[in-house]
């Protein structure tokens, strides 16, 4: 009898659940709800980052299964002691991420050293550098805009004379739109080599159109498991440099051609398991690749899917990471706008004002860490509706310069 109770403990299979590091878990605030997710999906979420435990959020604080502080996130060495403590005291780590595209290369990294499936030093270069981007749209039968990396005055001079003013030079391995430009004529040259960053550059010529995205998570396959698409008021890159603000706004429809040029890159990309970022230029039908990233779009964004969808694409990725299970978020339900507004700029209305007047449609609003404020403002809006005129009203209420 002792017998048959040893063989059939030995014989039940143990689940380990799976280890999932979370680099840098405090930021930005919304980004706790992958960890909040992680933990209810069933993982082991270890923490890793140089916030001291006790300035974590709460939601972090009761997700996270341990935490390593560690002085500095660019100090390779403690995120490799880091990482072999959590592989000593858990076992082998099955996942790894901080959805943070500064992050991205030190992710490759511990990946390629800890054994972790997902982007690793092999892959990761194709996706951070603009100039290998290209070559990988030609492949997926795109047309990207021409450039070319140029470190020289006269590189410079050479490309321009091929493809004409204006050109647009920004950091070949770079975040957002800082210390972008937009070089219109030769006397605008001095003054671009006077303030880029001591780095390669990339150079491509000017397209014109409106710059659109498509968003989403792809699955184990690189299926598309949901897709939205932003629509913005200006360039980004133009809201930095002058310092002026944004909205911007989901779709319900996304228009057949930019879905199907969103689907090639993502398949020459060899995207898996990853919230996707793309942007494109469109005009008149013709879509122009312009970025890849790997990483969910930034800022409250995610939120507005879910405002979209009437879903939790938070809840969706960490059921995709740890049960394998891709799960459907549903129909476009609603428009949702995402309103910026800027400490420096005299509005007509305030804060107070804004939350009565517009209580209708707002679903949410916050103020944003400065790390944003260049791009999105220092305080961000949602709005929601399923039509797009009370949306515009209330966005030019909240945007009209006093």
């Amino acid at each position: 009898m002792i017998g048959a109770i040893l063989l059939a403990s030995f014989s039940r299979k143990v689940i380990k659940p799976m280890n999932s590091v979370f680099l840098s878990p405090n930021f930005p605030p919304n980004f706790a709800n992958f960890a909040v997710q992680l933990k209810q999906a069933g993982a082991c979420v270890l923490g890793l980052g140089d916030d001291h435990y006790d300035d974590l959020s709460g939601d972090v604080r009761r997700s996270l299964t341990d935490y390593y502080r560690v002085d500095s996130m660019h100090d390779y060495d403690e995120l490799v002691r880091a990482m072999g403590y959590f592989t000593h005291r858990y076992g082998k780590m099955d996942h790894l991420d901080s959805h943070n595209e500064y992050w991205l290369e030190t992710e490759a990294r511990l990946r390629t050293d800890f054994n972790i499936e997902g982007i690793d030093v092999h892959q990761i270069g194709k996706i951070k550098r603009k100039s290998e981007m290209k070559e990988v749209f030609l492949k997926a039968g795109l047309k990207p805009a021409r450039g070319r990396v140029c470190n020289t005055r006269e590189e410079l001079l050479a490309f321009i004379a091929e493809v004409g003013y204006p050109v647009v030079a920004k950091p070949n391995i770079g975040v957002g739109a800082a210390k972008t430009f937009k070089i219109c004529s030769e006397c605008e040259i001095d003054n671009y080599f006077a303030e880029k960053l001591p780095e390669d550059y990339i150079v491509e010529e000017y397209c014109g159109g409106q710059i659109v995205t498509y968003d989403g998570l792809v699955d184990g396959d690189g299926n598309v498991v949901f897709s939205s698409s932003l629509r913005y008021s200006r360039g980004v890159m133009d809201v930095v440099n002058e310092d002026s603000d944004i909205y911007y706004h989901t779709v319900r429809e996304i228009e057949p051609e930019l879905e199907a040029a969103g689907i090639a890159t993502l398949k020459a990309f060899d995207m898996r398991k990853r919230f996707f970022h793309l942007e494109f230029f469109m005009n008149e039908g013709v879509i122009t690749p312009l970025e890849v990233n790997i990483r969910p779009p930034g800022g409250l964004t995610l939120n507005m899917m879910n405002y979209t969808f009437d879903a939790d694409c938070y809840h969706t990725w960490a059921n995709l990471i740890v049960n394998g299970i891709a799960e459907p978020m549903g129909e476009r339900s609603h428009l949702v706008f995402y309103v910026g507004r800027k400490d420096r700029i005299p509005y007509q209305i305030t804060h107070q004002q804004v939350l009565e007047k517009c209580s209708s449609v707002m679903m949410h609003h916050e103020r944003l860490n400065d790390v944003f404020s260049g791009a999105l403002g220092n305080y961000g809006y949602l709005l929601r509706h399923e039509e797009m005129e009370p949306l515009m009203e209330a966005t030019e209420l909240i945007q009209r310069r006093g």
